[in-house]
């Protein structure tokens, strides 16, 4: 039985992902989509760092109602404009614009062949949207996309970036690894400004999140991905360094107080 210490006390029982995958009658790529999305909380890390889990966890998982098929149903997605359109009722064209200028988010993307992004969408958020924002759905684009749209503005993703940071953000309270998750998304001259000590900057570096779920593993196409997980706008990039800002200034408080993590 796998046993971790955590904090002077002893969990039992945590099993890896594809142990846990299988008791929620998941395929792996969907129990990877559940722990992106917080539906499956992660236990304790094991060695390594790869993601463990609780029988507490996985049991209360398996109690929601309709589970498993309620789970999958949360956590299906298409790829690309055809395909969510299709699931929005709408044509591709339409959806595309929708899309650019912001009122549907990805939740996350592939690489193709042709070293094109290719965004997926939650099957479930393009129903809500459909269900709530009908008027969106036919007739004329508002004013306000019409400036989008004529300034070829594509927000797919800036709004792909912010829920990645969010998803990250609620799964740590620890200040350190706030701040990591800020910084990830900054150009590293953005960082050394607003995080002026190396040593801060190295242990920043440290406790960075991996690479999303979906992201590619050959070079080209890692490259490709690569871009999308840096801020672009400058308003983007203000906003996240004002943030890194606020999460530095409760990380070096809470080190000075309890004598944990900091720089030293």
């Amino acid at each position: 039985m796998t046993k971790t210490i955590v904090r002077g006390e002893a969990v039992e029982g945590l099993v890896g992902g594809g142990r846990a995958a299988g008791e929620l009658g998941l395929s792996r790529s969907e129990f990877a989509r559940a722990v992106q999305l917080g539906i499956v909380r992660a236990g304790p890390p094991g060695p390594g760092g790869a993601a463990r889990f609780t029988p507490t966890e996985l049991g209360r998982v398996r109690s929601a109602e309709g589970s498993p098929d309620t789970l999958r149903g949360l956590v299906e997605t298409v790829a690309g404009a055809e395909a969510a359109a299709a699931a929005l009722g709408v044509g591709p064209s339409r959806f595309t614009r929708l899309a650019r200028c912001g009122h549907v988010t990805p939740v996350g993307y592939r690489i193709n062949r042709y070293r094109a992004v290719v965004w997926l969408y939650l099957t479930a958020e393009l129903r809500d949207f459909a269900a709530a924002k009908p008027g969106m759905l036919r007739g004329s684009a508002p004013p306000g996309d019409r400036e989008l749209v004529a300034a070829k503005a594509d927000l797919r993703p800036r709004k792909w970036r912010e829920r990645h940071v969010g998803l990250l953000l609620r799964r740590t309270a620890d200040p350190w690894e706030r701040a990591a998750v800020l910084a990830s998304v900054l150009p590293e001259s953005d960082v050394r400004e607003t995080a002026p000590d190396p040593a801060e900057r190295i242990l920043l570096a440290g406790l960075a999140p991996p690479a999303p779920y979906g992201h590619p593993q050959l070079p080209a196409a890692a490259a490709v991905a690569a871009r999308l997980l840096v801020a672009e706008d400058p308003d983007e990039i203000l906003w996240y360094r004002t943030s890194l800002d606020f999460a530095l200034t409760g990380a070096r408080g809470q080190s000075k107080s309890t004598g944990e993590r900091g720089p030293t």
